[in-house]
């Protein structure tokens, strides 16, 4: 991504380019993937693609749940996680793509998600 527009700093004018390589764009997706499905950052891989002139950004991930024997004996704790697998995969796109666009200033057109597994919590809240 390269912006061309002209910049201000104290009433002066500085021209010039700005870009943000591929590979910081990605390491910025998997952070905030990470943070969303609340796993590691070096267990999310992210790929680019154009979307019309716009950045689609596919991930796999795997997504942190509780324990399934604390979900038997209590299943509340389903919701107190976030949901669903399928809810907080839907929701933490709308949270992975405000990020990005808000740190990267890239104009995102969507973000899809791949849950390649699960990494078990036993944390109360899941993130």
């Amino acid at each position: 991504m390269s912006s061309t527009a002209p910049m201000t700093e104290q009433g002066r004018i500085l021209e010039g380019h700005n870009r943000i390589s591929t590979q910081a764009l990605t390491s910025l997706a998997r952070a905030a993937a990470a943070e969303a499905l609340g796993v590691e950052a070096h267990d999310v891989r992210a790929d680019w693609s154009d979307d019309d002139g716009l950045l689609a950004l596919s991930l796999v991930s795997p997504i942190r749940i509780p324990p399934l024997a604390s979900v038997l004996r209590n299943p509340e704790r389903v919701a107190v996680s976030g949901g669903s697998i399928r809810d907080r995969a839907v929701a933490a796109k709308s949270v992975i793509l405000d990020r990005v666009m808000e740190l990267s200033g890239a104009q995102l057109s969507r973000v899809d998600i791949r849950i390649s597994g699960t990494a078990v919590s036993e944390r109360g809240r899941v993130l």
